[in-house]
């Protein structure tokens, strides 16, 4: 089977990976997002999929600002593809490209269709509190996400994870239930497609930096979902007091990890949503917490920040970051 394989993130690289350990799939071309500023040298970057393309080997690589152009058209043409394969390239194709291959364009996404169509469903999933996510393995058509269904898989969401950690289990989920479902294809075994119902659907909108805010107004559920779910991009954030803030500095507080606090003090309910509570700088043998660091005033109990990154700083636990920037209880946050 040939195969032209589409993606940009470094859960596509983890699928490509998959499709070139099959001896009878022949990748005869990638890709990926052109190169990009990266860093604060701002260096020409390629994309995690183009970087693990060339290491292995790959020579077929093109990088199209826009996939439907007529010089992309026309070397997809020339490749001659049996399938294209698309993991989270981060383009829509047209329907030259949805048309050419024999078997058309098959593509693996990080939710269980019809849920969490869009850019984000693993964010999406954690942030509402799912305990059960997986992969699907669709038909491509020209909306959205929502052809048919060839194969899923299940993945559970464990009570700590966060993004990343979800996405790194996913994207192992995807590469082997996308290799196996294009081994089924190969050999014209693969089960009945599935229409999705568009009833059923949800989506999950492409994600900015500055919605990582945090609400302190929110209940603590919501937030500490938020905390694990914006893990690594797009983050959550909140900012320090005024006095915390310098000249170039806006006092920019990233919220790598939280615990939430269950016992609530008496006097702790009427402070407002953003309020230092208490700083925990150790773990008492009776300590009713886990970790150290700030605990800050929710809409119903309190957060403590137990792993944080200040503006310009390395990530650092909540007892380090408190022997630095010594909070006091009754400051806002926000």
């Amino acid at each position: 089977m040939k195969i032209v394989f589409m993606g940009s993130s470094d859960a596509s690289s983890t699928c490509l990976k998959a499709l070139l350990r099959e001896k009878e799939f022949d990748i005869a071309g990638v890709v990926t997002q052109p190169d990009r500023l990266a860093g604060r040298g701002k260096v020409l970057t390629p994309c995690p999929c183009k970087a693990f393309a060339v290491e292995h080997g790959i020579k077929n690589i093109i990088t199209p600002e826009n996939i439907n152009s007529p010089e992309a058209v026309e070397q997809l043409k020339a490749w001659n593809p049996d399938v294209i394969a698309v993991v989270a390239f981060g383009q829509f194709l047209g329907e030259k490209i949805l048309n050419l291959p024999l078997l058309g364009c098959i593509n693996c996404h990080f939710s269980l269709l019809p849920k969490y169509r869009g850019a984000s469903p693993v964010t999406a999933a954690i942030a509402a509190g799912d305990r059960m996510t997986g992969v699907t393995v669709m038909r491509m058509g020209p909306g959205m996400d929502d052809g048919p269904i060839l194969m899923q898989s299940y993945e559970p969401i464990y009570s700590d994870a966060t993004g990343g950690e979800l996405m790194d289990g996913l994207a192992v989920t995807g590469g082997v239930t996308l290799a196996k479902a294009l081994k089924l294809m190969n050999r014209n075994a693969l089960p009945p497609e599935i229409q999705q119902n568009p009833k059923d659907a949800t989506f999950a909108r492409k994600l900015k930096k500055s919605d990582g805010q945090i609400r302190w107004e929110d209940p603590v559920i919501v937030i500490d979902r938020k905390v694990r779910a914006y893990n690594p991009w797009p983050g959550t954030f909140t900012f320090l007091p005024e006095r915390f803030r310098k000249k170039g500095n806006s006092g920019r507080l990233v919220v790598l990890s939280a615990e939430i606090v269950g016992q609530m003090e008496p006097d702790w309910r009427a402070a407002l949503p953003g309020t230092v509570l208490k700083c925990v700088n150790a773990v008492a043998p009776d300590s009713p917490w886990r970790g150290t660091g700030p605990i800050v005033k929710c809409g119903d109990t309190a957060l403590m920040l137990t792993t944080v990154k200040p503006e310009g700083g390395m990530p650092m636990d909540g007892r380090a970051f408190l022997c630095g920037r010594q909070l006091v209880p009754g400051e806002i946050l926000g």
